[in-house]
């Protein structure tokens, strides 16, 4: 491969780790960059790897919220309390009770429930429907009218949200109903330009959290969503990779690894002060151009 190559494997990089995180769709982002950047590989391998490079990006949020996110630690504490509403007197149930209650954190083990619970109705809906969706909705129409569509509700949804204060404002306070139903939320980014970050983050704020936990709850989400889109694509793909795939698969991850760190801290900060319309009017112009370049001018 040459420096040209690269460069675009590189640009590609950057576009995921951007726009994984930025509710602006990374999976419509890659796959209109994929009009006027083509890397030189089968039509194969690059449906792979649009999908697996954002293991790379998962991996940001895993370094960033490693400390939210590991539930066990090795030194043995007194525990506050017993997390177990029917204590057992002996055997297994009554060991594994009690390395739980001295080993583990067990508000980061019920996040972990959470986080999985929520992932059901993606699963559900998501595997079977994936071939069907990669062949009939992966295009630029459809992405550019989930863009337009998503950023009037960013606006809106924001607008309506100006009023009202923030039932649920740390993560400890999510119910496990609110987690199921930002996951059902999730479902609507099965659709490309949907953006599964703005789909969650907007579902998250209709319930009642804030865009903090709404962001972050989102984050957390991926993991387990990403790993099994990846291994799904990885499976279908074979592990029969030429040198320079796999080359070409890793210096994507990484680069996407290090621009998501960058986004991930950008986001966090900037919601902190500011709301989400900004992405909103910039999906919609987005859209615009896309819908104008490929209906008027391609």
């Amino acid at each position: 491969m040459g420096i040209l190559e690269w460069l675009k494997v590189l640009l590609l990089g950057i576009v995921e780790g951007i726009t994984e995180w930025l509710p602006i769709s990374s999976t419509g982002h890659l796959i209109l960059v994929d009009e006027f950047v083509k890397l030189n590989q089968s039509e194969a391998f690059m449906e792979m790897f649009n999908v697996v490079i954002q293991l790379g990006a998962i991996l940001a949020v895993v370094v960033l919220y490693w400390e939210k996110l590991w539930p066990f630690h090795l030194k043995k504490n007194a525990p506050k309390r017993n997390w177990f509403a029917n204590p057992a007197d002996s055997g297994f149930a009554k060991t594994f009770q009690t390395f739980c209650n001295h080993y583990c954190h067990m508000d980061k083990i019920v996040l972990w429930i959470q986080i999985v619970f929520a992932c059901i109705p993606a699963m559900v809906i998501g595997l079977p429907l994936d071939d069907w969706m990669e062949e009939h909705l992966h295009n630029a129409t459809v992405v550019a009218l989930m863009l337009i569509l998503y950023g009037i509700l960013f606006i809106v949804i924001e607008n309506y949200n100006k009023k009202r204060t923030p039932r649920v404002t740390s993560l400890h306070k999510l119910s496990f109903k609110d987690a199921f139903l930002i996951g059902m939320f999730q479902v609507l980014a099965l659709i490309p330009g949907t953006s599964r970050s703005g789909s969650t983050i907007i579902g998250g704020i209709l319930i009642g959290t804030s865009r903090e936990v709404a962001a972050e709850f989102t984050f957390f989400l991926a993991i387990p969503v990403m790993f099994g889109a990846s291994f799904i694509k990885l499976l279908k793909f074979g592990l029969a990779f030429t040198g320079t795939e796999l080359a070409v698969l890793i210096v994507g991850m990484v680069v996407a690894f290090v621009v998501s760190v960058i986004a991930i801290k950008f986001l966090m900060g900037y919601i902190k002060k500011h709301d989400f319309k900004v992405f909103g009017w910039y999906r919609i112009i987005l859209g615009i151009l896309v819908l104008f370049y490929f209906y008027i001018i391609r």
